[in-house]
């Protein structure tokens, strides 16, 4: 039995367990979503474990390494839940719960959610008094005005481009490595920065949550090495960390949770054990023995292992599985052929099989098909339709579409993170029945973001995932598809090089409206336009499925943070069972 059979089984029976469990799925949610019609929804919302105790070990075992804790170039969820709830705060952050109220706004380094003035042109944000980091040293706002500015350094690479995109007079700023510093961030006083924008912003406050905003003192600077030891103004600091293996936390004794309402930091130490196997990832926490049992994964639950959970009660009820709120593309490299012809982009919209790498990320418990590029949580709970596909494809229909291009044998290359081997050949396969033959490469995962994000080495298509860094279409058709956000290195997002004018001309339009709701629906729209010029192919919505061990408490999925545990709240039932 090939690898690939034994993943067509284990999936199968997962779609077995979704259809077996009710006679029928809510219509309006469908086959992913929660209700007791899917197994791996279960748990949607709750707290698993109850309250945890303060102390012990807490292992994280994963089967990658962080691509970026610098806070600068941390733009990966979930590393952005990781390090901004463990080593890093920032001026605002989100509450820590599950559900819906995890997407309300508090403040953090901040008094409050920032004051707007000048039409919602000028933010200013007032520090709160006692702040220190890890040596015992106040945090100042001349701090966090300087990861702003790191943010712009070329040499810092894939970080979030909203400082660049929103700062007034920043065209052309290379950071501060140099000794410039920009005149849009002022800091009148150690715990006032204000922010001068090139236009009204009301959102701010939510641009205000991403490790952009957290503070680096220039003192610490280490350029490109400062991803190895960030300096701590959260709950933990780092004591040892070897690169691919381990990174160990322990408590930073100069976080003072009288000025943090968020994080509860309940384990003494975290240990985040690095370059695992998937499956053996999941089948350690299956077991839970020993430090096992006081273990979380970092990364998804492997499709195959689905039939070990989701049939056995007392292991589902360790699954989180809520919704990630993402979409995950296949990425068509527009800047060249063969994608750079609309007609072939196209009919790569009709070759995908859909069901078929549903079937490989898990089935229809964890994934279903997608069928627009702004995720349902941006849409009022259900994605558009645009172009009316059925969700196999439609092959005959790829094929006149390159025929009538005069591309009808392709051969195009692919490449994937390691743990989406089996998607990229669902794609594969899918493709080949229109006459389009795929070369597939795998890339590490702690690599795979890089690799994609450096136009040198950037394949014809990618398979990645966009996720909105708050409520707002603001955070995901800018970023995916306006080509003056495209970057030679650590270019994240827009993967397809999509420059359209009448786009990028819509984006401004859009960005200007003063009306929330008028904006909101205007990114619906130009959503279905984009659709209509096929950058890319929205495939999958998924379901973020993580074990936890038996002896963990606390632990939920953040909506915001893609529905991975939230670090900030998650804790031991009994610390003195854990070890390490």
């Amino acid at each position: 039995m090939t690898k690939r059979t034994q993943l067509t089984l284990a999936t199968a029976l997962v779609a077995t367990l979704v259809l077996g469990a009710s006679g029928c799925s809510d219509p309006k949610k469908g086959p992913a979503a929660g209700g007791a019609s899917n197994p791996a929804a279960a748990n949607d919302g709750k707290v698993l474990g109850g309250t945890p105790a303060r102390g012990g070990t807490l292992t994280v075992l994963s089967n990658q390494d962080f691509a970026h804790l610098d806070p600068a170039r941390n733009w990966t969820l979930p590393t952005i839940d990781f390090g901004t709830r463990l080593l890093y705060r920032t001026l605002v952050t989100f509450k820590a719960e599950p559900g819906k109220a995890g997407s309300e706004l508090v403040p953090d380094l901040a008094t409050d959610l920032g004051t707007s003035s000048n039409g919602g042109r000028t933010w200013t944000f007032t520090l709160k008094e006692g702040l220190k980091y890890e040596d015992g040293s106040p945090i100042r706002a001349q701090d966090v005005k300087y990861n702003v500015e790191r943010s712009f350094a070329p040499d810092l690479t894939g970080g979030p481009d909203y400082a660049a995109q929103y700062l007034a007079g920043a065209d052309g700023y290379k950071g501060p490595l140099q000794g410039q510093h920009l005149d849009s961030v002022k800091t009148p006083d150690d715990r006032t920065i204000v922010f001068e924008l090139k236009r009204p912003v009301a959102e701010f406050s939510a641009t205000a949550t991403l490790p952009t905003f957290a503070p680096v003192p220039q003192s610490q600077e280490k350029g490109t090495q400062y991803d190895a030891r960030p300096f701590s103004s959260g709950p933990y600091k780092i004591e040892t960390y070897d690169r691919d293996k381990k990174l160990v936390l322990v408590r930073n004794e100069h976080w003072d949770p009288k000025t943090d309402t968020v994080r509860k930091a309940y384990p003494d130490r975290f240990v985040v054990v690095m370059g695992l196997k998937g499956g053996q990832v999941d089948d350690r926490i299956i077991a839970s023995d020993g430090a096992d049992a006081s273990a979380v994964e970092y990364q998804d639950m492997r499709p195959e292992s689905a039939p070990k959970v989701l049939p056995k009660p007392d292991i589902k009820a360790r699954l989180l599985a809520e919704s990630q709120g993402c979409t995950e593309m296949l990425h068509l490299n527009n800047s060249r052929a063969p994608f750079d012809d609309p007609k072939v982009r196209e009919a790569m919209q009709y070759a995908v099989d859909k069901e078929a790498v549903v079937t490989a990320g898990g089935g229809p418990a964890l994934n279903e098909v997608a069928t627009a590029y702004l995720p349902p949580a941006l849409t009022g709970g259900k994605q558009a339709d645009t172009l009316g596909i059925a969700p196999s494809g439609d092959p005959a229909k790829a094929r006149e579409l390159l025929k009538a291009a005069g591309k009808e044998n392709l051969k195009v290359s692919l490449s994937v993170s390691t743990g989406d081997k089996g998607k990229a050949e669902a794609v594969q396969q899918g493709l080949s029945r229109a006459g389009v033959q795929v070369v597939i490469d795998t890339v590490d995962p702690g690599a795979y973001y890089d690799v994609i994000g450096d136009l040198s080495t950037t394949p014809d298509m990618t398979l990645t995932g966009w996720c909105p860094d708050y409520p707002s279409g603001s955070t995901w058709i800018p970023f995916v598809f306006d080509g003056r956000t495209i970057k030679d290195k650590g270019n994240q997002g827009n993967y397809s090089q999509f420059r359209d004018e009448a786009t990028m001309k819509r984006i401004d339009e859009i960005n200007a409206m003063a009306d929330a709701k008028q904006a909101n629906q205007a990114w619906i729209d130009l959503d279905a336009e984009i659709m209509k010029k096929s950058p890319s192919v929205p495939v999958l919505l998924e379901r973020k499925p993580l074990l936890i061990g038996t002896n963990i408490a606390g632990a939920y999925g953040h909506p915001v943070w893609t529905g991975t545990i939230d670090y900030g709240t998650v804790g031991l039932k009994d610390p003195s069972k854990s070890q390490g």
